[in-house]
């Protein structure tokens, strides 16, 4: 065992709510919020109803000291089961948080395990709660970053935040140390190791891997726990790597995360924000405008260029996500499915964007996303933005209200305000030391009313 595993199993297994900051657990609290927001408006759409049926079918759990009930559905599955739906569904919406070094995201993986964990283990404060979050995210991130540094290709998530669900089980279970170890080398070989360009190229219901990340994390600490072997997890214990493990619990990744304005894949949102910022600053209406040209990253000039005909080009098409901020002036659910990928009046739009590379903002993702736009309109004048960052991360952060306020408009639909509002009040009040899960988990395994 390295010096490294060494220090991830300390402080997965020996933190306490007293050493992490208030702030970290109050970023924690909002990511939570975020993502279980994101979770619950995905629960209608196809990609997690067919997620849900499958877990039901696939993943019933015969051991029921580890079945969960599957979130905003009720019925019971295996934990693991649990958290693949979970984790599928939210994907599949794409509107939940990242981390910028990671190309990805760790709470849609993260979040589903703590929830579906919850249920196979007896109730723990609202501070245990948010540290084993942190937990996850602090792991899982690093995980990444040295997955990332390692290899030649671009992986989806679900390779690497499959190692911070491990760190989420190990902690709720209480696994010791060699049996975190063993989990984190099975979590890292059964990885799913899948190609994120590719997805790029051909948009599905693939996203970015982390139902399979979840359920991957699940049962590897299931198995771990069970006596089965695999480590080490390279990304942990290789010497190439150690330098991305040493400040851990000393800076807070989780404080670095970004949260997004819109379901829309991330490496859109400086071209969108651009857009938003010029037709603010200039009282624009998209009747005003004559041509858009988006410079951007070379990721982001890859995506779909199309009309989308289904949800999943829609949430991987830069010039669609312009054109519907320039129509409505906000980006919803509505407009990436039904009768949204196919408004006339976003495809007309559609057609005034060009979209090229700017090496300028290549080199600087992905630490950072950035695009620049030149609008130019009917009267003959041109508006530049000049260079912009993607809304929601370190360099243009969304305050707490910012990310309430979104909470409510993805969630209230499905389960209505009242509902909403007990979630909301539960996640947040989860950082008072006499708050418990349970005050969150009545409120989170049943179906929507009517559903």
């Amino acid at each position: 065992m390295t010096d490294t595993f060494q220090r991830v199993a300390d402080f997965t297994l020996s933190i306490t709510p007293e050493d992490i900051p208030d702030a970290t657990l109050n970023a924690a609290a909002l990511m939570l919020l975020d993502t279980l927001g994101i979770t619950i408006a995905s629960g209608p759409m196809a990609a997690g109803s067919i997620a849900r049926e499958t877990a039901f079918a696939l993943y019933g759990a015969g051991d029921p000291a580890l079945s969960a009930r599957m979130l905003f559905d009720g019925r019971w599955v295996s934990a693991a089961g649990c958290a693949y739906a979970a984790a599928t569904q939210t994907d599949n919406l794409d509107g939940h948080d990242g981390y910028n070094p990671t190309k990805g995201h760790i709470g849609v993986a993260v979040v589903p395990a703590l929830c579906a964990l919850a249920e196979t283990v007896p109730d723990f404060s609202g501070p245990e709660a948010l540290t084993a979050v942190t937990i996850g995210y602090e792991v899982a991130g690093r995980a990444g970053i040295s997955l990332h540094d390692t290899v030649s290709d671009y992986h989806t998530s679900g390779a690497w935040n499959a190692l911070g669900v491990v760190a989420v089980a190990a902690r709720m279970r209480g696994l010791g140390v060699d049996h975190l170890r063993q989990a984190m080398g099975i979590a890292e070989y059964h990885g799913p190791r899948s190609q994120m360009m590719r997805e790029i190229a051909n948009p599905t219901m693939l996203h970015d891997g982390s139902g399979w990340g979840a359920l991957v994390g699940v049962s590897s600490a299931v198995l771990a726990e069970k006596g089965f072997t695999g480590a080490p997890a390279i990304t942990i214990e290789a010497e190439e790597v150690t330098s991305h493990w040493q400040d851990l619990g000393q800076f807070w990744q989780m404080q670095h995360q970004y949260v997004k304005p819109y379901p829309i894949c991330r490496w859109a949102h400086a071209a969108i924000d651009a857009v938003r910022q010029l037709m603010r600053e200039h009282d624009l209406g998209h009747e005003d405008i004559a041509s858009v040209q988006v410079n951007t990253f070379r990721e982001s000039a890859c995506l779909f260029q199309g009309m989308p005909d289904d949800t999943s080009k829609a949430q991987y098409s830069l010039p669609f996500a312009v054109a519907v901020m320039m129509a409505y002036g906000r980006i919803g659910v509505e407009h990436i499915s039904g009768a949204g990928l196919s408004d006339p009046l976003v495809a007309s739009l559609l057609e005034r964007i060009s979209v090229a590379e700017d090496e300028r903002h290549s080199a600087r993702f992905p630490e950072c996303r950035i695009a620049d736009v030149t609008i130019r309109l009917h009267d003959g004048r041109v508006l530049e933005t000049g260079d912009v960052h993607a809304r929601g991360g370190p360099e243009a952060p969304m305050d707490q209200a910012e990310v309430v306020a979104k909470f409510m408009e993805f969630a209230t639909p499905s389960l209505g305000e009242t509902r909403a509002s007990a979630i909301r009040d539960a996640i947040l009040g989860l950082r008072d030391p006499v708050s418990a899960f349970s005050d969150l988990g009545a409120l989170i395994y049943d179906a929507p009313s009517g559903s």
